[in-house]
């Protein structure tokens, strides 16, 4: 089965009634682990995307939602300047450190530690790190359209009678 009809299978689950599409007695309720204490890995950068230097990037992935549409992960990366393409939607806290982003607009942005950033999916920013950078980041895939459509009725039909529709996850 192909993970990006899960959504839109789930949402017609949802509509029918039908059991769940995912058994979610594999997914733990609580994942928590001292940011200290996971292992990072190796993540390299593109070499096609650096634009100076040599930054070296590595990841701790922390936990996943039963769809494997969410995730939540500890990034970190030493000094360099690259461009990054979001695949999928990222808010972001810096955690130490700072980093220069400029979006695909040209805006500029400083994040240091304690800021929060939202990147939309399938957009590129360049990153440019004087020193090193760590953050937390929760990404989500994006919904493909129709899905998100239905999600935006659903919605509203809630509201409408304020009161959630039986939820087939």
């Amino acid at each position: 089965m192909a993970l990006h009809l899960l959504p839109f299978q789930a949402f017609m689950a949802l509509v029918a009634g039908a059991r769940p599409l995912l058994d979610l007695k594999d997914v733990p309720p609580l994942v928590a682990a001292s940011s200290a204490a996971m292992e990072m890995k190796a993540a390299p950068i593109d070499p096609d995307w650096v634009i100076s230097g040599k930054p070296d990037a590595r990841i701790a992935e922390h936990s996943y939602s039963a769809d494997r549409a969410s995730m939540t992960a500890l990034w970190d990366c030493t000094a360099g300047t690259f461009r990054w393409y979001f695949a999928w939607d990222e808010t972001v806290m810096i955690l130490e450190g700072e980093v220069r982003v400029t979006d695909a607009n040209g805006a500029v942005r400083v994040l240091k530690a304690g800021d929060i950033a939202y990147f939309a999916g399938n957009t590129w920013a360049t990153w440019q790190i004087d020193n090193y950078v760590r953050k937390i980041a929760f990404l989500r895939q994006p919904f493909p359209l129709p899905v998100a459509l239905a999600m935006k009725v659903k919605g509203r039909i809630e509201r409408l009678f304020k009161r959630p529709l039986r939820s087939a996850l």
